[in-house]
């Protein structure tokens, strides 16, 4: 930005691919690092102590948990300073940053840099993975704080491309009744995970469901993401009210007193095979003993993110992407062959979907938007999303290429569209329950809508479309003066002639149609023709 360099994350495992640029990292002004992730800050430490003289900055939260990607390692204690929430702090006398929480993982950030040039001010803002929802442990994105910020670039992550995930309760539910089903038919289960974010949402799952609340069961931690747990305990006035409420009644994590227990793996003892367990383990450590000695079957339990590296590791030829994460599976071939050992997935995303992403994108009005942290096919999903192509400037950086965002004084800020409201419906006896969220009530058009309470609903297509009806459309109906909405239909065509068409620019012209029927041709027959045809049809 100007003549600033700022360094966003640094999650690679070896930093000889930087030589290249060292003289630009050299007069970087700072590292920036949005969350304590290994595949964003497992290389932080190695930059600093190969460019000391670049500041780093994070959330508060980061700073205190980055060392878990180092565990017995001598970290120093001050390597991470920590920026304090929705406050633009000065970095230089020409740059300041402002942070917000992303959601994802506790301490996670995203992060608007301003540049402050003689001209004008030159904004970018950087999401580091972001996830809307909230979940166990985490608050989501408040999308209400960074509405219409119009920075000049947006540099967002695309994990997710262009799919639909269901509600963040919806799979804790459905995971949670998949575990219970599992140890109720007497099978242990194995949940690899990272050090930190999935284990402990997990753990807390477990703690709280209510499928859970009171077995007899046992869940035990591996040394490793027992050390993340731990490092949350020590962070809880940074947690949501909720979690802060339940550690207050009841220990977060570690409890042998309240079931479902709580365990240290090796600490407190190991599982003894007798009676069905959970087991949450790092995924970078050798899991198969647990699987081999036990009496009991286990199931492994992936992220169906895993699924690609899974497949492979089945078949012998593990991807190098897998690295020694799923390695160790391998040698549980005989038990998978005798079915002592099964394989399954889960979903538990922490990653905004094309809904989430889109949102945040509209919400913020960039100029431009560089989409970037995902496979190349999902970021490509998103850039061609008619959507965005008409309303941003859009870029797919690839590595090795430097990419730059010309700014345009004279740039258009379309309009933003719409709002999507998303709801659930559900089926009640002989009727259905729409319910969708409030803020809908916030749109002076909710006034018009809910005039009297009643509303209208047609097909179209395989898309439901609600109406309102206002008092002037129930008094229409009423006097007869007008025909009320009607969707279109040959029954209701001005062209229809004792049941056939006879509109030449139609596809049926001649032909004997359905009432039902509809064709591009359709025109809306006059309200008082089709006043005069109901009546005949009496």
């Amino acid at each position: 930005m100007g003549p600033r360099r700022i360094v966003l994350d640094c999650g690679l495992r070896d930093l000889a691919s930087l030589e290249a640029a060292r003289d630009r990292l050299e007069t970087a002004d700072l590292l920036f690092c949005s969350h304590a992730h290994s595949d964003h800050a497992r290389g932080v430490w190695d930059f600093s102590q190969r460019f000391p003289q670049v500041p780093i900055y994070g959330s508060e939260v980061t700073a205190q948990l980055l060392p878990l990607n180092w565990l017995g390692e001598e970290v120093p204690p001050h390597l991470c300073q920590a920026l304090p929430w929705q406050t633009p702090i000065s970095l230089a006398d020409d740059l300041t940053v402002q942070i917000w929480p992303a959601g994802h993982l506790p301490g996670a950030v995203c992060a608007l840099f301003t540049y402050h040039s003689p001209q004008r001010l030159y904004t970018v803002f950087f999401t580091g993975d972001f996830f809307m929802s909230n979940s166990r442990l985490v608050d989501g994105l408040p999308l209400e704080a960074l509405r219409g910020l119009k920075p000049d670039v947006l540099i967002i992550e695309g994990s997710a491309g262009t799919a639909r995930h269901p509600h963040r309760r919806q799979q804790e539910n459905l995971l949670a009744s998949t575990l219970h089903r599992l140890v109720q038919q007497g099978r242990s289960v194995l949940l690899p995970t990272p050090t930190l974010g999935i284990g402990q949402e997990l753990v807390m799952l477990l703690r709280s469901h209510y499928q859970f609340t009171g077995q007899d069961i046992t869940v035990w931690v591996d040394e490793t993401v027992a050390a993340g747990c731990d490092l949350y305990l020590d962070l809880m006035s940074e947690f949501p009210s909720s979690v802060q409420n339940f550690a207050r009644h009841q220990p977060l994590f570690w409890d042998d007193r309240i079931l479902p227990r709580v365990r240290r793996l090796g600490v407190d003892g190991h599982p003894d095979g007798s009676r069905p367990c959970i087991l949450i383990a790092h995924r970078e450590a050798d899991l198969s003993d647990h699987c081999r000695t036990s009496a009991q079957p286990w199931t492994v339990l992936l992220p169906d993110s895993f699924a690609g590296n899974l497949a492979d590791t089945v078949l012998g030829t593990p991807s190098t992407d897998a690295g020694p994460t799923l390695g160790w599976l391998q040698t549980l071939a005989p038990e998978l062959e005798a079915e002592r050992v099964q394989l399954d997935t889960y979903q538990l995303t922490t990653h905004s979907d094309r809904v989430g992403t889109t949102q945040l994108i509209h919400n913020l009005r960039p100029q431009h938007v560089a989409f970037v942290h995902g496979k190349p096919a999902h970021l490509a999903d998103l850039a061609g999303l008619e959507e965005l192509q008409t309303r941003y400037q859009l870029h797919l950086p690839s590595t090795g290429h430097e990419v730059e965002f010309p700014i345009g004084d004279r740039f258009i800020q379309p309009a933003a569209p719409d709002p999507v409201f998303e709801g659930e419906i559900t089926q009640v006896d002989d009727s259905v329950l729409l319910l969708l969220p409030e803020d809908l009530t916030t749109d002076p058009r909710w006034t018009a809508l809910s005039d009297t309470g009643l509303v209208q609903a047609r097909w179209q297509g395989s898309d439901l479309v609600i109406k309102g009806l206002s008092q002037r459309d129930l008094l229409r109906t009423v006097t007869g003066g007008e025909t009320p909405w009607q969707s279109p239909s040959c029954q209701t065509c001005r062209h229809l002639r004792e049941s056939r068409c006879r509109n030449p620019d139609s596809p049926l012209y001649g032909l004997q149609v359905s009432p039902e029927g509809v064709c591009p041709a359709f025109e809306a027959r006059p309200a008082a023709r089709q006043a005069q045809d109901d009546e005949a049809s009496a």
